[in-house]
């Protein structure tokens, strides 16, 4: 589903990836996990075609997306939840999922928007109401629903445990749990490395913009490094 190929790229003139290799089958859920300034959010911005990449090929469903802009990139089905969620705060809920389902509608299919309910059903009590009222919790639901309005065939999420409640996260564990049940690529960028493993099939440790580590959840999960680094055992 998802190819990456010796990507590089960076900011102002600053090298943050280097070389970097990943791949994401159909239906696979795969994390990338590392520290702080691995360069996790730039590799995810990369692949939306947010950020050009300067070396490296990028392919989705067979084709080359590699240095597409970024709308052409999500009309052909990748989604983007972004870190920090980036809801207008002035549109209502309704708005939003209104804004996801225009690129299926676009590509002649349904909009997503009652799936995004029924995996969220605490916003459909809130459907008129602003972005910017909502908790930080609805927010990031809000944030994973207009992605899914948009019918991706493969999203992406930065950071979706980031500042919420263990209740929360809880909820939203389960909502990634049904997506990947029903077929969709899932790619997980995730600080909190218990949390990524548990989840996913497979993951990727990026280190200074590098992967050095790759394998199943399983397989990372006993590696001494990975267990004293990022789980404190």
């Amino acid at each position: 589903m998802l190819a990456v190929e010796g990507l590089s790229s960076g900011y102002f003139g600053v090298k943050v990836l280097w070389g970097v290799d990943l791949r994401v089958s159909e239906g696979e859920f795969v994390a990338v996990i590392g520290p702080n300034g691995a360069g996790k959010t730039t590799l995810l911005k990369t692949i939306a075609g947010l950020i050009r990449p300067w070396q490296g090929k990028v392919r989705f469903l067979g084709q080359s997306i590699t240095g597409l802009p970024p709308h052409e990139i999500a009309r052909r089905g990748l989604a983007l939840v972004p870190e920090g969620r980036e809801l207008f705060p002035h549109l209502s809920v309704e708005d939003h999922l209104r804004l996801g389902g225009l690129l299926a509608q676009g590509r002649g299919e349904d909009d997503g928007g009652e799936l995004a309910l029924q995996l969220f059903p605490a916003l459909r009590a809130r459907l008129h109401q602003k972005a910017g009222t909502l908790s930080g919790g609805e927010q990031q639901m809000l944030a994973i629903a207009r992605a899914l309005a948009s019918r991706p065939r493969l999203l992406l999420l930065d950071e979706p445990s980031s500042g919420l409640s263990p209740l929360i996260v809880k909820g939203l564990i389960g909502a990634l749990q049904d997506l990947k049940t029903r077929g969709l690529g899932l790619l997980l960028v995730e600080q909190n490395v218990r949390l990524a493993l548990s989840l996913c099939d497979r993951a990727y440790l990026l280190e200074k913009g590098r992967v050095s580590l790759e394998g199943s959840s399983g397989e990372l999960l006993q590696l001494p490094a990975i267990r004293q680094a990022y789980l404190g055992v």
